[in-house]
């Protein structure tokens, strides 16, 4: 019974952080912000079964993502956090590799996107000074893109659905802090992030003809 009503308290938590809690005091911001992620992690945790490696990676990736939320503020400690879990997530991609050529062949359009949004946060670091920033963002970018693909390659619609909101989460993020200002995009890169941080958590149970309502019923089949 708690588990149904988790998903709620995810959009509820969310939204607050999103749109009511005040920048200042900075303390109370940064733990606002990981209130959901720990709710999707114990989603996560009570769909998962025990014992089992995709559970079991995709918790880790969750949990070093939630990390990477309080570690934001030093963008380089966040950003390695961030990085682990785009790792483990790959990993528990990987392990539910489901390959087909028509899947395959999005690793194209995926490295074209990639190029061209991690040219454009090179040439402003450059035009900036940030010299020191271009092979963390080169890896960053590297490693999220062939994370959205092995997403992709897993058949796991969840699993797609939060591969594809992380990067396009990252990618508005990545524009707006680095390139130019996008209007209202701090809860664009919020609420793209909570939904895609949900999706993953979700691909613990669902199946490849995955829907919501089956994520928010405890009797779904745990993979």
């Amino acid at each position: 019974m708690f588990t149904k009503w988790l998903p709620a308290a995810i959009v509820i938590t969310g939204l607050a952080y999103i749109f009511v809690i005040p920048e200042e005091p900075l303390l109370l911001k940064i733990s606002c912000k990981v209130i959901p992620m720990i709710l999707i992690l114990l989603y996560a945790s009570k769909t998962g079964a025990k014992g089992k490696r995709y559970p079991f990676l995709i918790l880790l990736g969750l949990f070093f993502c939630m990390l990477g939320d309080g570690l934001l503020i030093w963008f380089l400690i966040g950003l390695s956090a961030f990085l682990i879990g785009h790792l483990f997530y790959i990993a528990a991609f990987l392990k539910s590799w489901n390959f087909s050529w028509r899947r395959f062949a999005t690793i194209l359009p995926i490295a074209i996107y990639s190029t061209i949004i991690g040219r454009e946060i090179i040439r402003s670091l450059i035009e900036t000074g940030e010299n020191g920033l271009i092979i963390p963002v080169i890896g960053y970018v590297t490693v999220i893109s062939l994370m959205g693909w092995t997403a992709i390659m897993t058949r796991n619609n969840a699993a797609i659905i939060g591969g594809i909101l992380f990067v396009i989460s990252d990618s508005i993020l990545a524009w707006n802090k680095f390139i130019d200002v996008i209007a209202f995009s701090g809860p664009l890169i919020m609420l793209t992030y909570y939904a895609a941080q949900f999706f993953i958590a979700a691909s613990i149970r669902s199946s490849p003809s995955f829907s919501l309502a089956n994520a928010l019923k405890d009797e779904t089949p745990i993979r």
